[in-house]
């Protein structure tokens, strides 16, 4: 089925939805120099025996191969950066990309008698992916005082409703409408903040267990649905009925996240209400008002103050 190109630059897009994406990595635009270098390699194959083809294009293949872990541990340390909670990633792949890329490089410079000279450049190159790529993520962020198992739990919902977003964006493709799948994408970003949410307070996943599952599977049962109806059909009805199912949806998953922090606000003012409770029962002050009656003491008043309390200067 032909399909209407629509873009940022089309006409009438300023009117249609613009998702925001997944986070990109500032490097990730170099990896493609690496499958570039290693072209001489698969050029110089042909032109060499048996064992000059095949040891070419080993190399070739190996050093791409090592493009690709690079690019996809780039993203992984995007996404790692893009949360205040994560963990790291499950194993290092930007070292898995250097150490390969090094590999290449001392296959197709290797030759009888040569073998001191091959591993020099695998170590050159190893090296240079490292100072061009940088460490992979190696420690858990904001995961301080986070139950595991209950994280565990959280990644388990996260990625079913993944699924169920996955589900859905796939569906509206056979709409044939690009606005609608704008439309999907941005819904899809709105789930996402609550799915950040969670993760990042793990004891919100009993408040937001039903967005997680049940809404995002009858979301992508209705999208199926309604893209199969609409490419026959082209119903105006269909469609704005679509439409206002996906406005409500968005807005309660909104609000849900909404709700969610203002419940973590609430739950932090309570905890510095009891705190400051007892500390005014064992008689300690506020720090604004001891500072407030030091504030026009000398510095050496100061310090004798504190001498005498029985307490070092801080």
């Amino acid at each position: 089925m032909a399909q209407r190109f629509g873009g940022r630059y089309s006409p009438g897009a300023q009117d249609m939805p613009q998702p925001k994406g997944a986070p990109a990595h500032p490097l990730e635009s170099r990896v493609k120099w690496i499958t570039v270098a290693a072209i001489p390699f698969l050029i110089g194959a042909f032109w060499q025996g048996p064992l000059g083809l095949v040891t070419n294009l080993a190399a070739f293949g190996i050093v791409a191969l090592g493009g690709v872990l690079t690019r996809e541990g780039l993203q992984a340390e995007a996404a790692y950066d893009a949360r205040r909670v994560a963990r790291r990633p499950a194993w290092p792949r930007k070292l898995a990309g250097g150490v390969l890329t090094g590999l290449g490089l001392a296959i197709g410079a290797w030759a009888p008698g040569a073998v001191a000279g091959a591993a020099l450049i695998g170590m050159a190159g190893l090296a240079l992916h490292y100072l061009a790529f940088g460490p992979d993520p190696m420690r858990d962020k904001g995961m301080e005082g986070i139950d595991s198992f209950q994280q565990d739990r959280v990644a388990r919902f996260v990625a079913e409703g993944e699924g169920y977003l996955k589900g859905t964006q796939d569906a509206i493709l056979r709409s044939g409408d690009a606005r609608l799948q704008a439309r999907v994408a941005v819904f899809a970003e709105t789930a996402r903040e609550l799915f950040r949410r969670v993760e990042e307070d793990p004891g919100d996943l009993a408040a937001a267990r039903r967005y997680l599952g049940v809404y995002l599977m009858g979301a992508r049962d209705a999208t199926v649905k309604f893209a199969d109806l609409y490419a026959q059909t082209r119903d105006a009805a269909a469609r704005a009925d679509y439409e206002a199912l996906l406005s409500d949806l968005e807005g309660n998953f909104a609000a849900r996240t909404r709700s969610l922090i203002e419940e973590g606000r609430t739950d932090f003012d309570i905890e510095m209400q009891v705190l400051r409770e007892r500390l005014a029962r064992e008689g300690v002050r506020p720090t604004e008002a001891v500072l407030e009656d030091r504030r026009g003491m000398e510095l050496t008043d100061l310090i004798r103050e504190t001498v005498k309390a029985g307490r070092k200067p801080d």
